[in-house]
């Protein structure tokens, strides 16, 4: 079963942590970003209330079974720099999904690949996931870059898998199975 908590984890230089009031300042930081708030529901408007209903969002995520997301705090401050989620809609499956930003000041830091280690280790630790996979864009070479180095590989190209914006755009489709998992 699922756990029904938040974990805290911890790969050293980030922790993964539940949202607070106090990580306000990043996501309104992130919906200036071009794309962030396209692929994700970060608000574009960056307006208070929105961010705030983004926190709410965020906490809901578990309780409503889509998922567990993290905020992503460099380990020393415990400030937010990004965010990185579990999502489990599909675990009855043995599926989960996982996705990631980080804000544009925080990149560069090695941020993104140690909270995908720390997430990729946790989620392929409950029985119920057999697979874990992620979407790139295929010009995102920072992201699957870190991927590939979290044991994730390279399945092949979605056409016109996810719409960016009002468009639909290719993906790279990424997928990590359990060593006890794999079939011979």
């Amino acid at each position: 079963m699922l756990p029904t908590t938040m974990p805290r984890l911890t790969n050293p230089p980030v922790t993964l942590r539940a949202f607070e009031s106090r990580d306000a300042e990043v996501i309104a930081s992130a919906s200036k970003d071009p794309l962030i708030p396209l692929i994700t529901t970060v608000p574009a408007s960056g307006s208070h209330a929105d961010v705030e209903a983004y926190l709410v969002r965020q906490h809901q995520r578990l309780a409503t079974g889509v998922g567990y997301s993290f905020a992503i705090a460099d380990h020393e401050t415990d400030d937010a720099v990004g965010q990185i989620g579990l999502w489990t809609r599909d675990v009855a499956t043995g599926r989960a999904s996982t996705g990631y930003w980080i804000a544009s000041q925080f990149r560069r830091r090695s941020y993104a690949r140690a909270a995908l280690l720390a997430l990729t280790q946790w989620a392929t630790g409950l029985e119920e996931v057999a697979r874990l996979q992620l979407f790139v864009e295929p010009w995102n070479e920072g992201s699957w870059r870190a991927a590939e180095s979290c044991g994730f590989l390279r399945e092949g190209l979605l056409r016109a898998w996810e719409k960016v914006g009002d468009e639909p755009k290719d993906m790279y489709v990424y997928s990590l199975i359990p060593a006890d998992r794999r079939t011979p």
